[in-house]
């Protein structure tokens, strides 16, 4: 299992690069989460996050955002809040305030698991250095599918594998804001801990243009669960 993970990265990595553009470069999308929960229903979410923009070790965005969500039954409302910097030539630029609504559905077809998450954004930016504010909305659905590997279901010392498409929406033209494309393998450690690694290709379309970035995503994910079972959620990009 351990040789098959491994020729897949390698292929993973060739096809990468032989996609990229000689023009764009590799990002860096790194993703810290800590899940709480306090039973079969509740939970709360703290994620942080930081990304360098087409500069792989220079860190130029970060975020810090929670929220809690109830499960009932396949269905999940959530509810967020979080706080969004970006900075341009190593100055802060614009900093964000978004709150945000959103509904996951899941559900299994034997071990593959599938998830649709709505997500309606209410976005507040303001700018430190012309002094000015202002604000948008965006909404976004994604669907990402899982399957453990090596076990039935997730457990200590299970490999996972992951892939999503998310499509991005605003009232200001164009319309469609954003595509993402995630395809990555994960490694559950324990009933606490795991951890992600994957590629993500992201396309941007704004009035002047189009602009794609490569992401070589990172996640470690932490749980607190007062039930005393594996998390049969998979960690997936946000």
């Amino acid at each position: 299992m351990k040789r098959i993970l491994f020729l897949i990265g390698i292929f993973a990595v060739q096809w990468i690069f032989a996609q990229t553009n000689p023009r764009e470069h590799i990002s860096s999308f790194n993703v810290a989460t800590l899940t709480y929960k306090h039973d079969e229903n509740w939970q709360a979410l703290l994620e942080l996050q930081s990304r360098g923009i087409e500069d792989f070790v220079k860190i130029d965005y970060y975020e810090v955002k929670g929220g809690i969500g109830y499960n009932i039954g396949n269905h999940q409302p959530f509810v967020g809040i979080g706080t969004y910097g970006t900075y341009r030539n190593s100055k802060f630029y614009q900093r964000e305030m978004r709150l945000w609504l959103q509904y996951i559905y899941s559900h299994n077809i034997d071990r593959l698991k599938l998830d649709h998450r709505v997500r309606a954004e209410k976005r507040f930016f303001s700018y430190p250095q012309t002094d000015t504010e202002e604000n948008t909305e965006r909404y976004r659905y994604r669907l990402t599918a899982s399957v453990p590997l090596n076990n039935e279901k997730m457990q200590a010392n299970t490999f996972y594998v992951n892939a999503f498409e998310e499509l991005f929406f605003g009232p200001e033209l164009p319309a469609f804001k954003r595509n993402r494309l995630f395809g990555g393998v994960g490694y559950v450690y324990s009933r606490n801990v795991s951890a992600n690694l994957g590629y993500m290709w992201q396309r941007e379309f704004s009035a002047s243009g189009q602009r794609n970035l490569h992401f070589m995503y990172f996640a470690l994910n932490f749980t607190i669960d007062r039930l005393k079972d594996y998390p049969q959620s998979y960690p997936v990009i946000d």
